[in-house]
């Protein structure tokens, strides 16, 4: 039976870009807060909160923490990967807290793009998951009108309220072929539109890799946190192509059986994955089965 892993898994730039800079706040012997978990992958979260990293949940947990006085050394607050609402900023700021900001550079590109689209009187519409925090970060910085939409059917329904120029951005980590689906659909309906692809390269290889992998794989197995939308999509994506595909967090979460007829069990993981994690999981196939 051969093992075989996606040519892109794991961290990705962004994601290994954020932990490292916990690290090295760790080591000079900070108080360290995380706006939300840093990344959403449940063991990278808790072996940081063995280090004494502190999560803020929400807005509210933020103001809850202390004015740090000029001269005072304050607290620093790390922005995570998927980026925050500018207003964070501000209360930071008024709060005289070091912020620190590990926002994917890809991300800090959205908002940009909206910021500045949103200024020119345009219409934003966001390609994604409406309750990620990527997501929520990205609203924060549009300026106006903005509509965030996940499904085909939600475009299908879409109607302009006004006579507004409509740009199309995507949540970085959103299936690409559904990204493109859902552009095709709002150029049908004759909008005024312009599209930026946002979709990162590192997204679109990942999840490239693991189609064409699971469409050879007699089983797959993909690995990440439950909360990631990242590793969901793959989930998705290796579960069109293989039926017998397993989404797991951690090795306990692995309970196969697998018949001899097996020859290729491919696995794949997303951007919030350690390799150390993924090791684990090739290690405890190869050797028990």
């Amino acid at each position: 039976m051969e093992i075989r892993l996606a040519e892109c898994a794991g961290f990705c730039f962004g994601v290994r870009r954020a932990v490292d800079t916990v690290y090295e706040q760790l080591e000079k012997g900070k108080t360290i807060y995380t706006y939300g978990p840093i990344v959403h992958n449940e063991e990278v979260v808790r072996e940081l909160a063995e280090k004494g990293v502190k999560v803020l949940e929400n807005k509210d947990a933020l103001k809850m923490l202390p004015n740090c006085k000029a001269g005072e050394e304050s607290a620093a607050v790390i922005i995570r990967a998927h980026g925050v609402p500018e207003e964070i900023y501000r209360i930071l700021e008024e709060k005289g807290l070091e912020c620190i900001d590990a926002t994917c550079p890809f991300v800090k590109r959205i908002h940009r793009i909206v910021s500045r689209q949103s200024e020119e009187g345009n219409h934003i519409v966001i390609v994604g998951n409406p309750g990620h925090p990527e997501v929520e970060g990205i609203v924060g910085w549009c300026r106006g009108p903005v509509t965030v939409l996940e499904e085909p059917l939600e475009a299908e329904r879409f109607v302009l309220p006004n006579d507004r120029k409509i740009c199309i951005v995507s949540q970085t980590t959103f299936n690409y072929n559904k990204f493109h689906y859902i552009v095709e659909i709002f150029e049908k309906k004759g909008y005024n539109v312009s599209v930026v692809n946002t979709i990162c390269s590192a997204t679109e290889e990942r999840q490239r890799s693991a189609r064409t992998l699971a469409t050879e794989a007699d089983v797959m197995i993909v690995i990440g946190g439950r909360h990631s939308s990242n590793t969901r999509k793959l989930y998705e994506i290796c579960s069109e192509e293989c039926a017998n595909t397993y989404f797991i967090q951690t090795l306990d979460d692995l309970r196969l059986e697998l018949p001899k007829t097996v020859r290729l069990v491919g696995i794949t993981a997303g951007a919030s994955t350690p390799n150390k994690l993924i090791e684990e999981v090739q290690n405890y196939v190869r050797i028990n089965f």
